[in-house]
């Protein structure tokens, strides 16, 4: 039976950060939640891809609807969201036009921040955990090892990536439109993790501002402070960071707010005409919705780093053409693969009823053979596999050349049934 591969998700296109972030899986419950997905009564194969900016699951089903309807139930259990909440923000795609989509993601093309590189690992991690469940073999294997592929080109051949790369420095490019020049400014970075050491290393390398990192591990929070020439201290003292900075960068993704209305109001007291910004870059949100009533205070998440982002599609889009003629070559390339190993197993029956053969009229003749010496007997053993191999080479290439036509539908029932192969 013939198999589709699927993705059905969310992004930041299709979905606001309130809803896409209780849709975001944390590593530590990722390999788990794929572990249950792929046994599921539809589902053959499954990898999740959960970002900051998305959570898509990719499938490989027999049937379309029934593995729908199973990633659907999977998205509405792990957000707690009805089916109705959920559905208006989901996107679903199917066999060519879903390895399409995971290249251009692999790619970069379908990031906040056009061809930031960050998502190329989270891809390969999304991958490596499904196989390390098991939840991802052969199909979702080749799709995703294509994919990473497709994203070394895309970097590698183009410009694509040059400039801003990510998300952190995304956000440091915002924050120095917003208010100007960082020179002589007070930064408060919260987390230490990818998230915070790429703003850490950013606002380094734009020069200026004074760097605190603030960090729940004083050792990693050192470390990133030492690289960046800035001081650290422990999340007991944030209220006093948050007082007498200028600007508050979080990313740590803890999963309920660190930065919460009490904490920046009290921090503030009596100096309410200060303008603070603070950028929350976090998923699950850093930041109380509510912080950016206070007086004085702007906040920034997702959402608005999306929306700054998207002004400078223009000037990359000759890059993103060069990228989408990559990603088209490389699902071509994929479709053939992917078609010469629906052949596969096929081409093996039939060599392995050849061996058969061969191997039991060896044993018919065994005695016309025992004049010759070991020498003799292994040219003979040589012989009539280069014989077997010869007679089925075309006939093989041309089955995995032909795979999913309806020409080698044909030629496929023709060998099994010529060759009584079941």
């Amino acid at each position: 039976m013939h198999m589709s591969i699927l993705v059905i998700g969310v992004n930041h296109r299709s979905s606001p950060v309130a809803l896409l972030e209780r849709l975001t899986l944390a590593p530590d419950t990722l390999g788990k939640a794929v572990a249950g997905l792929a046994q599921r009564d539809n589902i053959r194969e499954a990898v999740v891809l959960s970002t900051c900016n998305r959570t898509e699951v990719y499938v490989v089903a027999e049937l379309f609807h029934g593995a729908y309807g199973d990633v659907r139930d999977f998205l509405c259990e792990i957000s707690d969201l009805s089916v109705d909440e959920l559905t208006p923000h989901l996107y679903s795609q199917h066999d060519s036009a879903a390895v399409a989509h995971l290249f251009e993601v692999a790619a970069g093309l379908d990031s906040v921040v056009l061809g930031e590189g960050e998502i190329l690992g989270q891809v390969r991690t999304a991958w490596e955990t499904a196989q390390l469940e098991g939840a991802s073999r052969s199909s979702l294997n080749l799709l995703f090892r294509s994919s990473i592929e497709a994203g070394k080109r895309a970097r590698s051949e183009t410009g694509i990536s040059r400039g801003t790369a990510s998300i952190s420095h995304a956000a440091v490019e915002m924050i120095t439109d917003v208010i100007g020049d960082l020179t002589g400014k007070r930064v408060a970075v919260i987390g230490a993790g990818s998230m915070g050491e790429g703003v850490a290393v950013a606002l380094h390398r734009a020069g200026g501002a004074t760097i605190t990192v603030v960090n729940r591990s004083p050792e990693r929070g050192a470390a990133l402070a030492e690289r960046v020439d800035g001081e650290t201290v422990g999340f007991e003292k944030l209220a006093d960071i948050v007082a007498v900075s200028d600007v508050v960068v979080a990313g740590t993704g803890a999963g309920d707010p660190v930065i919460t209305t009490g904490l920046v109001a009290r921090a503030r007291s009596g100096s309410d005409s200060d303008p603070l910004h603070i950028v929350d870059i976090g998923l699950p949100r850093d930041v109380e919705p509510e912080v950016g009533a206070l007086g004085g205070v702007t906040v920034f998440d997702l959402d608005d780093l999306s929306a700054w982002a998207d002004r400078g599609l223009a000037d990359r889009a000759g890059e993103a053409d060069r990228v989408r003629s990559i990603v088209n070559e490389e699902v071509e390339a994929f479709a053939v693969e992917s078609t010469a190993r629906q052949a596969a197993p096929l081409v093996a029956s039939m060599h392995e009823a050849a061996e058969r053969v061969r191997s039991s009229e060896l044993d018919r003749f065994a005695k016309r053979f025992n004049d010759l010496d070991e020498s003799g007997r292994a040219a003979v053993e040589a012989l009539t596999k280069a014989i077997i191999a010869k007679l089925l080479h075309e006939p093989s290439v041309r089955l995995k050349g032909q795979a999913g036509t309806p020409q080698g539908d044909r030629n496929a029932a023709a060998v099994r049934d010529l060759f009584d192969l079941s």
